[in-house]
């Protein structure tokens, strides 16, 4: 069983003990449960359910193991001749999650997959 979920604006295709790397919302603590509504499809093998656009009723749990960062992306500018150079670095914020439960919900209505 897996469900393609919008997590923080993008998908993410996950399944029960699934462990991922979703972006950093600054709400969360260590050990916290997430719940996640906005599901797009739920798929449990041939049975497939495609939201329009959400799948009513279904849900997938996650807990929060860290925060961590994500490597470093350096950025260098240089203008030739004029002496002029910046180097700088970003570490973009993480937070690791594990899915705990995919479940259905009560939607019984078939979207025409």
């Amino acid at each position: 069983m897996y469900a393609i979920v919008d997590i923080g604006g993008k998908q993410f295709r996950v399944a029960e003990q699934d462990t991922l790397f979703v972006a950093h919302d600054g709400q969360t603590n260590e050990g916290d449960t997430l719940v996640f509504p906005h599901v797009l499809l739920m798929a449990d093998g041939e049975d497939i359910k495609v939201g329009m656009p959400h799948v009513e009723g279904a849900r997938v749990t996650a807990s929060v193991l860290r925060h961590v960062k994500g490597d470093k992306v350096l950025v260098f500018k240089k203008k030739r001749r004029k002496r002029y150079k910046v180097k700088r670095g970003h570490r973009q914020l993480y937070t690791q999650i594990k899915i705990e439960s995919l479940s259905t919900g009560r939607d019984t209505e078939d979207h025409g997959t």
